[in-house]
């Protein structure tokens, strides 16, 4: 091999390299930010289910609340800059792959690509909130869905669309709770690197709160199909409004509180993956 293959070969490697470390740090970063999130949405909520919540339970309610914190504008872009990561990590896989012996197939792209939307939205809204523009941040979810909803609705087919969208969101929150209950986030994580208690505090934190996070979806996705079904954009629920519907369940504020413990456990759980995660 001459001196010039191999300068390309090295150069090759070292740019691999490169862009490892850095889609590494952008997930990290990313799940790190999603935590936080998830940590406020259900200490909210909590506050909600026993009777002081003064706040939405969503994503404009956690950062209103972070916004009040000392050097509450920093820690607001360095969410939206965590977020941007995590979107862009989401793009790296629907590009080059992602991890593991099915990363590079076309389901496993498709995912990814639809996550890099979804996240590159959420990164959107918040750095709106903090550049103070009036974005999407500072609108209710429950504003949000319902808006969203009654356009949908005046579409060609619009009910087939919003039921369709309301029974997609329904399917993936039941995959994502059967999946925290069979515990199949673990072929993620590098379980060498974690002590047998730490295993076990990760495992209460993942199924615990994967199942939440996915009763919550369900429950979101339901109500958007009840809205197609009787023509009415009044029936779609943002995550404030889903939440809030637990408590006007036989079982009271408590189930609230339950799910909203999840929800702060699935906020934990985004700091072990930002950990342990193999990227």
């Amino acid at each position: 091999m001459n001196t010039t293959a191999i300068a390309r070969d090295g150069r090759m490697d070292a740019e691999r390299a490169a862009r490892g470390s850095v889609t590494e740090g952008a997930a990290r970063a990313g799940l790190v930010a999603r935590g936080v999130i998830y940590l406020l949405v259900g200490a909210l909520a909590l506050q909600i289910a026993f009777g002081d919540g003064k706040r939405q339970a969503d994503r404009g309610g956690a950062l209103a609340e972070l916004s009040d914190k000392p050097f509450g504008a920093v820690l607001l872009w360095a969410l939206g800059a965590g977020l941007v990561g995590m979107a862009l990590w989401r793009l790296s896989e629907a590009v080059f792959g992602s991890v593991g012996p099915e990363g590079r197939t076309v389901k496993k792209r498709l995912l990814a690509l639809t996550r890099f939307v979804f996240y590159g939205f959420v990164a959107y809204s918040v750095l709106s909130f903090a550049a103070g523009s009036g974005g999407g941040g500072k609108r209710s979810s429950d504003k949000q869905s319902k808006d969203v909803t009654a356009k949908a609705l005046e579409l060609p087919a619009g009910q087939w669309i919003v039921a369709l969208a309301g029974a997609g969101v329904a399917v993936a929150g039941v995959w994502i709770g059967a999946r925290a209950v069979m515990r199949a986030y673990q072929d993620e994580f590098k379980l060498g690197e974690m002590s047998p208690r730490t295993r076990r505090l990760v495992d209460v934190t993942g199924v615990g709160g994967g199942a939440a996070r996915g009763l919550v979806f369900a429950t979101a996705g339901a109500f958007a199909v009840s809205a197609a079904v009787d023509y009415d954009p009044d029936k779609a629920k943002g995550l404030d409004d889903t939440l809030r519907t637990f408590a006007d369940t036989p079982l009271g504020p408590w189930l609230l509180a339950c799910v909203a413990a999840g929800l702060v456990l699935f906020g934990l759980f985004s700091f072990a993956m930002a950990r342990w995660r193999r990227v």
